[in-house]
Formats: structure tokens, C-alpha cells, sequence
């Protein structure tokens, strides 16, 4: 039963996080990329800066300035900047495609830095993932879109993101994370906000946009965070890749999107070397227990 909570939590995430892409994507129309990423900082900052002093929590303490903190916080910066940068220039089913990448990105970070054993197996799960990026990215191709690259860049803070967070103390509860993630994001919104020369007036419709994109962010941070507390993690980590698909049709029914055949090709190799990946995590530990 722990499980399918968590699978159901996870799809609930994911849906809430395709559906806050949305809203980005129709803020873009009006706002400049800071702007957007400054309004949702402050909006998250607030909400999960209240759980907090709620639930008795210090907002500022000396654990915000230990290695894993500073390091996830600088890649939740990288990855907020590259991200919604990517969803205001190209496709978002391209952008989700893109960041399914993640948790291989994730795996070969772990590999790399931290030492953990990668067997040639799951090496080759991420070269053939990194396969499918390059097939819906095609560098050098006359379909590159070089603003795909910012998509690429996401993936990256997003995979230092999660590596730093395996090393964050347990003194530093979740939604302390998720304000300091979202106080991160304030941050480069103000660097951008300043290199574009200044914020544009948000028309009522914006605000009410803005609204909604803060609900879903607030509603999938909380689902992904409470899914990943229960249940086996290797059980319900599959379900992340709902993501695409909730995109996909989004970005088909709303905004027109059609996806050409090396785009579908590229999302399968990634999605079907994680899923590989992760199953081969599982029976690794099942041998070891």
C-alpha cells in the first residue's frame, strides 16, 4: 500500500509539475524570463517559508552555509535558469523529453564524483540515453534549435541538485530545502531581471496565470517531496517519467505541438535506458540484501 501511495504521489508531482510549465509557457508570452523566475521565487519562498515557521523550523540557521546546502542551492539556480529559459524558446514536449535525462545524468554524476560502483551495464544505459538527447536536440542537423542547449543546462543543475542533496544533513527538514530552493530562484530572477533592463507591468490575466503556475509548483513540490518518504524509492521513481506524457499532451491539445519521429525516438531511448537503469539498481540491491 506504501507504494501505490507513493506511485499515486508521483504522478500527482508530475502532473502538477507539466501543468505549472504551462503557466510558464503563457507567462513568456508577456514576461521576460526573470520576471518570471522572480515572481515564482518570491511566491514559493513565502508558501514554504510559512510551513516552516509553522512547524517550528528556523528559516536561517548555520547548516544553510555547509557544502551539500550551498551546492544544491547552486544547482537549483543553475536549473531554474536553464529550464524555464528552454520552456519560453522551444517546445515543451522537446523540454520534457530533454529533462528525462536526469536521472541518468544523476547516475553518472554519482559514478564520477562520489564513487559509486556503475557496472558496464547501466554505462551503457547512459551512453544510450545521451543518445536519445542528442537525437531530439540533433546538433548539426538542419532542425538544431540551439536554445535546446538551456534544456541541456537544466538537466545538469538538476542532477546537482540531487547529488548534493544525498549529503544534506537531516537537521535541514524538507520544506526548510524547499524555501531555500525557491529563495535561490528569487536570486538569479534579479541577475536576469537586471541584464534585461527591467520587469514589464503584469496585466490582470498574467496574475492570474501567475497564480495558478504557483499552485501547481507548490502542489508537485510537496507530492514529489512526500513521495519519496514513503514506499520503496525504486518502486515508485518509474512513475517520474509521467511527466512526458502529461506534457506531450499538453503540448499537443494547448499549444499545437507536433512532435517529429527523432523527437519520439529520443524520448523513448531516454525514458526506456532510466526505467533499465533503475531496475538494474533494484536487483543490484536485492542481491546485496
Amino acid at each position: 500500500m506504501e507504494n501505490i501511495r507513493g506511485s499515486a504521489l508521483m504522478v500527482l508531482a508530475m502532473a502538477g509539475f507539466a501543468l505549472e510549465d504551462t503557466f510558464i509557457k503563457f507567462l513568456s508570452a508577456d514576461l521576460v524570463v526573470g520576471q518570471i523566475l522572480f515572481m515564482m521565487g518570491i511566491g514559493g519562498a513565502l508558501v514554504f517559508g510559512t510551513f516552516s515557521l509553522a512547524k517550528g523550523d528556523r528559516l536561517f540557521s548555520r547548516d544553510f552555509f555547509m557544502t551539500p546546502v550551498l551546492l544544491r542551492n547552486l544547482g537549483e539556480m543553475i536549473a531554474a535558469f536553464g529550464y524555464i529559459t528552454a520552456l519560453t524558446l522551444i517546445p515543451l514536449s522537446s523540454v520534457a523529453a530533454i529533462i528525462q535525462a536526469t536521472p541518468l545524468c544523476v547516475t553518472l554524476g554519482a559514478a564520477l564524483f562520489m564513487g559509486e560502483q556503475v557496472g558496464w551495464r547501466r554505462w551503457s544505459a547512459i551512453v544510450v540515453g545521451f543518445i536519445g538527447v542528442l537525437l531530439i536536440i540533433r546538433p548539426g542537423l538542419e532542425g538544431f534549435q540551439p536554445a535546446s542547449i538551456f534544456a541541456v543546462i537544466g538537466v545538469a543543475g538538476l542532477a546537482l541538485r540531487d547529488l548534493s542533496t544525498r549529503g544534506t544533513p537531516a537537521t535541514v527538514t524538507s520544506m526548510q530545502i524547499s524555501c531555500y530552493a525557491f529563495a535561490m530562484v528569487i536570486l538569479i530572477g534579479a541577475v536576469l531581471l537586471f541584464i534585461d533592463g527591467g520587469a514589464v507591468q503584469p496585466s490582470t490575466k498574467n496574475w492570474i496565470q501567475l497564480g495558478f503556475m504557483l499552485l501547481f509548483s507548490v502542489v508537485g513540490y510537496y507530492a514529489i517531496v512526500a513521495a519519496m518518504r514513503i514506499g520503496d524509492v525504486s518502486s515508485i521513481m518509474p512513475f517520474r517519467y509521467s511527466r512526458l506524457l502529461f506534457s506531450l499532451i499538453i503540448g499537443i491539445s494547448i499549444f499545437g505541438e507536433r512532435p517529429d519521429w527523432l523527437t519520439y525516438t529520443g524520448a523513448a531511448l531516454i525514458i526506456g535506458s532510466g526505467l533499465y537503469s533503475i531496475l538494474r539498481e533494484r536487483r543490484l540491491m536485492r542481491q546485496v540484501a
